[in-house]
């Protein structure tokens, strides 16, 4: 099979390598669709952990090929697979932490993963897209799942107020949720043109460009879409001057949610006085855990507009220097069909 496996930082490389075959309790996926996430490209430039060698793709669904003897049910069936794999016996495990487990490996980052023409997976991970329902929108769970995680944190109420930064596929995946959540104020920050008539197609009652504005001062302002801060900031982007605008955003008693991936080592000046006097809650949200069924349901549930958020489609071979280089303005989803020539 043909796989884009990551040897070293920076060293992507498609190579053929055994076609996996289904040990006992796993089943071998043909990859229909695997998303690229910033989290790919923070491993590719080595920000971010992970084990090499590795294939990546940790966003991926298609069609059982292959099972064990006890999985056998599950051939043909179309699956969303959720990558993270933790131990279920550990402290925070057993406490439905399991985002936290210490002994937790992902696929497509500790594990081979999607972006790749077969992929073997646990059953444990498998969850089944229902008929008719297009398989690569599964690819689309996974990040759907992880922003189910952070809003559950939020607690994003009827009538509240949120500004979220960043306007790539979790920003607009954000807006939608809010939106069902009852938000009436919903404000998308981001510096793309396409990626603001985007959020405001999804239902953003205001956008932004922070290259024009000072958004901090234009949010809060009293005739702003939230004079005196919003309830909820989500930070979606992964910069320290995004994190700070959101703790600048947030109104008294408000919550800023930390969603987007920092590299590690970069730090922020906030002030520990501010957090204090405005009774600020700072939230981290990491993974999705035992969100994965759920977010399947409501992908075919229809409430979301999904198909819109696939800006590209590619093949394996476009994959290393799509990584090497920074998203386009346009970009949103990147979906790679690993079968295509």
């Amino acid at each position: 099979m043909r796989a884009a496996q990551l040897r070293g930082i920076g060293q992507l490389a498609l190579r053929d390598l055994p076609d996996p075959v289904a040990r006992p309790g796993h089943v071998v996926l043909r990859v229909a669709a695997c998303g690229i996430c910033g989290t790919d490209r923070h491993i590719f430039h080595g920000d971010y952990p992970s084990a090499l060698p590795v294939v990546l793709g940790h966003e991926f669904a298609g069609v059982v090929v292959a099972a064990s003897e006890a999985s056998h049910s599950l051939l043909g069936v179309s699956a969303a697979i959720d990558p993270n794999i933790s131990c279920g016996s550990c402290v925070f495990c057993r406490r439905g932490d399991v985002c936290l487990c210490p002994n937790r490996v992902a696929l497509g980052v500790d594990l081979d993963g999607g972006l790749a023409e077969l992929v073997e997976v646990p059953e444990s991970q498998v969850y089944s897209l229902p008929a008719g329902f297009p398989v690569e929108l599964g690819a689309l769970c996974e990040p759907l799942a992880c922003c189910l995680r952070a809003l559950d944190l939020a607690k994003v109420a009827p009538g509240m107020s949120v500004a979220i930064v960043g306007g790539g596929i979790i920003g607009q995946l954000m807006v939608q949720l809010v939106r069902l959540a009852g938000a009436t104020s919903i404000v998308l920050i981001t510096r793309q043109y396409g990626r603001r008539k985007l959020a405001e197609q999804f239902g953003a009652t205001a956008t932004m460009d922070p290259r024009s504005v000072d958004v901090v001062s234009t949010v809060t302002d009293s005739t702003g879409p939230a004079p005196g801060g919003v309830d909820v900031a989500i930070e979606c982007v992964g910069a320290v001057e995004t994190f700070e605008q959101c703790v600048a955003m947030a109104r008294r008693g408000g919550t800023v949610l930390v969603f987007g991936v920092t590299p590690q080592g970069e730090t922020a000046r906030i002030s520990p006085f501010e957090i204090f006097a405005k009774e600020l809650s700072i939230l981290g949200s990491y993974l999705n855990p035992l969100t994965h069924g759920r977010a399947v349901e409501l992908a075919a549930s229809g409430r979301l507009d999904l198909a819109p958020l696939i800006s590209h489609r590619v093949g394996l071979a476009e994959l290393p220097d799509m990584l090497a280089h920074g998203p386009e303005p346009s970009e949103v989803k990147v979906l790679v069909t690993p079968g295509a020539v």
